[in-house]
C-alpha cells in the first residue's frame, strides 16, 4: 500500500489523479479524502492543467466506497459539507474531469465517477449504490436522474444491486466502454483531444451544460449566451480564425 494514497501527475496539460490504496479496495478513508482535496485544489489552481483524469490503481476495483471500518470508529452521522470534494458543488472549476473506471465503482466510488464530467469504463467495471445495505445515505446521487432515466436511478438507489459497464453505457451514465488494457490510453486520448481545443471554449461548454440543467428552454438560451460571451471577446477567438487562414496550428492563450 502506498504511503500517499493519492497520486498526482501533470503531463502535456493533463493531470492524472490516482487513488492508490489497492490493498483496501481503494476505499475512501481520511488519507484518501485529504489527498483528493489536495489533488483537486492543485488541478484547479494550476494554469498548466487543462483537463484531469481520475482513476485508481489495480485491475479489479476503482473504489469500493467509504472505509466502513473507519466510519464505524468515527461514529459518523451526517457527513459535513467538506467531507469529500464534490465537483460543481464544493470544488468549482470549468476545467473538465474524466473518470477512468478500472473496476468496481460502489457507493463512494460510484459518487466519484458520477461527479466527473465524462466517464470511460473498463468492460469489467460495475456500478452500484450500496448505501442501503449498510443504512447509509446517498444524497450525492441527487443529480443521477438528470444523467440517466429516473426509473434506472430509482432501481440503483432502492435495490443496491450493481449494473455492468455495458448497461451503464446503454443508459448514458458513461461515455465509452473499453477493454481494461486500453482504459488508460482511451482516457488519455480523450483528455488529449480536449487539451488541444481552445481552453475558453471548452470551459464555456462545460459551464453551459450544467447551467441549463437548472432552467427551462428560454433561460437555457440565455445561459448559453452568457457562457460564451467571454469566449467571443477573447484573444483566442481571433487566434482561431487567423490560424485557419494562415494554415497553422492555433496557439491558445486562454484569454
Amino acid at each position: 500500500m502506498s504511503e500517499n494514497p493519492i497520486g498526482y501527475e501533470l503531463s502535456d496539460g493533463i493531470a492524472t489523479i490516482t487513488i492508490d490504496r489497492p490493498d483496501a479496495m481503494n476505499a475512501i478513508n481520511t488519507a484518501v479524502r485529504e489527498g483528493l482535496w489536495a489533488a483537486f485544489r492543485r488541478f484547479v489552481d494550476e494554469d498548466e492543467a487543462l483537463v484531469a483524469i481520475l482513476t485508481a490503481t489495480g485491475e479489479k476495483v476503482f473504489c469500493a466506497g467509504a472505509d466502513l471500518k473507519e466510519m464505524s470508529d468515527m461514529a459518523l452521522k451526517v457527513p459535513p459539507p467538506d467531507f469529500l470534494p464534490y465537483l460543481n458543488k464544493n470544488i468549482h472549476t470549468n476545467k473538465p474531469v474524466i473518470a477512468a473506471v478500472n473496476g468496481l465503482a460502489y457507493a463512494g466510488g460510484f459518487y466519484l465517477a458520477q461527479m466527473c464530467d465524462l466517464c470511460i469504463a473498463a468492460e469489467t467495471a460495475k456500478f452500484a449504490i450500496t448505501e442501503p445495505k449498510w443504512s447509509r445515505g446517498a444524497p450525492w446521487a441527487a443529480p443521477l436522474p438528470w444523467l440517466i432515466p429516473p426509473r434506472v436511478a430509482m432501481e440503483l438507489l432502492l435495490t443496491a444491486k450493481p449494473i455492468s459497464a455495458e448497461r451503464a453505457y446503454q443508459v448514458g451514465l458513461i461515455n465509452q466502454v473499453v477493454p481494461l488494457a486500453g482504459l488508460a490510453a482511451a482516457a488519455r486520448d480523450m483528455a488529449a483531444t480536449i487539451a488541444q481545443n481552445a481552453p475558453l471554449s471548452v470551459r464555456a461548454g462545460k459551464q453551459m451544460v450544467y447551467a441549463v440543467a437548472e432552467v427551462g428552454w428560454s433561460e437555457a438560451l440565455k445561459a448559453g449566451d452568457a457562457a460564451y460571451e467571454k469566449v467571443y471577446l477573447s484573444d483566442d477567438a481571433q487566434e482561431g480564425p487567423l490560424a485557419f487562414k494562415e494554415k497553422r496550428a492555433p496557439v491558445w492563450k486562454a484569454r
